[in-house]
């Protein structure tokens, strides 16, 4: 399952992910985030509009196939020659060091999406 079509849109949704682990969106975490955007789309891209577009998108996202997600896009992407380096581990431990503490459910999904990662080489 694949709903992104772009690298950075996945990132970006990656990161929210991330962010609601713990069941919450930390306004430090959303910072971070915020600041991470700036790499990952064109100059004159709306941060707040398209960070609150994918919040939206991840809220009513259905859980259940967040999994599934996950795997065929980091597949997709890497087999598309877009995963070119491993910023992406960087960036996830800033946004959950962000709030100053990392829960087990922050810890878990870190755990998950490293896993994931690696598998598929980003």
């Amino acid at each position: 399952m694949i709903i992104h079509t772009s690298f950075s849109d996945f990132v970006l949704f990656l990161y929210v992910h991330i962010s609601h682990s713990d069941s919450s969106y930390d306004p430090s975490e959303m910072a971070v985030i915020k600041t991470k955007m700036a790499d990952l789309f064109p100059a004159g891209t709306d941060i707040e509009k398209k960070l609150y577009s994918t919040i939206r998108e991840y809220n009513t996202f259905d859980k259940t196939k967040l999994d599934d997600l996950l795997s065929a896009s980091v597949q997709h992407f890497k087999s598309n020659g877009m995963v070119k380096d491993h910023t992406v581990f960087t960036d996830i431990e800033d946004i959950i060091r962000a709030d100053g503490k990392v829960n087990s459910s922050e810890s878990k999904a870190l755990e998950s999406i490293t896993k994931l990662i690696a598998k598929g080489s980003c």
